[in-house]
């Protein structure tokens, strides 16, 4: 159980349309989940963490749109110059 999992239960009614419910009990019985719950739950943060990867690559995205070209060669030194450090480390 994940620290989310274990976290404090609020209980909530929700009305969801047949393809949902029926989608949560293929999950439940594929992934081997005690309950609709859970199996809901897991649904919410897995998509709750594909949106944050989401948005960290749109910053990601942004950023580097944004760049200048010399702010860019700049990091592409600071890049080269690690990865031969770390060359040299490893040996």
């Amino acid at each position: 159980m994940t620290a989310l999992a274990s976290q404090r239960r609020v209980k909530k009614s929700f009305s969801i349309s047949p393809e949902a419910e029926s989608f949560i009990r293929k999950v439940r019985k594929a992934r081997k989940i005690a309950s609709d719950s859970e199996a809901l739950d897991q649904l919410l943060r897995e998509s709750i963490e594909a949106h944050r990867k989401r948005s960290i690559d749109t910053a990601y995205k942004a950023y580097y749109d944004a760049a200048s070209e010399a702010e860019l060669a700049e990091e592409t030194s600071w890049a080269e110059f690690a990865e031969s450090e770390l060359a040299v480390l490893s040996q």
